[in-house]
């Protein structure tokens, strides 16, 4: 699991628990968008430390299993949670993804003072009713009080020349620099 800061400071701590996305699946780890928010937060506000513990491949499910141990770890001030997009590629229901990012909200807030949901969408090719479902997910969830959420993490880079890795999926490093703006639009006001 990469970290992009260690335990043992009493300095408050974002969490990002994320899957290939935050993972800097198919880059450097320098490259990730969660390597440049390190970046600007010592820049911006250097008090805070950047946990990564995302990992490639993760679900909804996977992630949740695996978080007790990461808040317990870190004590984290803000989570941000980028998860879901295996969950949609997998098809699993909807109402599993809503009640895996509900348990990990509820978990992540007797933490954190604050909760940062990414927004996550599907290929079109999954039917408009199976992605209407999923949206439905994250604006219920992101509405909840301690919750922002982030409006579709990739809308900006998704499709665009150069944005892209090969297989269409994960963003290229040249999209982290736009990530990390669509990230800290919501963050910063809750640093």
């Amino acid at each position: 699991m990469p970290c992009l800061a260690e335990s043992g400071s009493d300095e408050p701590v974002v969490l990002v628990l994320g899957d290939s996305l935050s993972a800097a699946h198919g880059m450097e780890l320098e490259e990730s968008w969660v390597a440049l928010l390190q970046g600007r937060l010592q820049k911006h506000n250097p008090r805070y430390r950047v946990i990564n513990a995302s990992v490639s491949g993760d679900t909804s499910r996977t992630a949740l299993n695996r978080l007790r141990k990461n808040l317990d770890r870190y004590h984290p001030d803000l989570c941000l949670v980028e998860l879901g997009g295996n969950d949609g590629l997998q098809g699993l229901p909807a109402a599993e993804l809503n009640a895996n990012l509900d348990a990990i909200i509820a978990l992540c807030q007797r933490s954190a003072r604050q909760v940062l949901l990414f927004e996550i969408q599907i290929p079109m090719n999954y039917g408009p009713v199976y992605r209407d479902q999923l949206e439905a997910v994250y604006k219920e969830l992101g509405g909840r009080e301690g919750v922002s959420l982030v409006p579709f993490f990739l809308q900006d880079v998704f499709g665009q020349p150069g944005m892209m890795q090969s297989d269409g999926i994960h963003p290229a490093a040249a999209a982290q620099p736009s990530l990390l703006e669509k990230v800290w639009v919501e963050l910063e006001p809750l640093l």
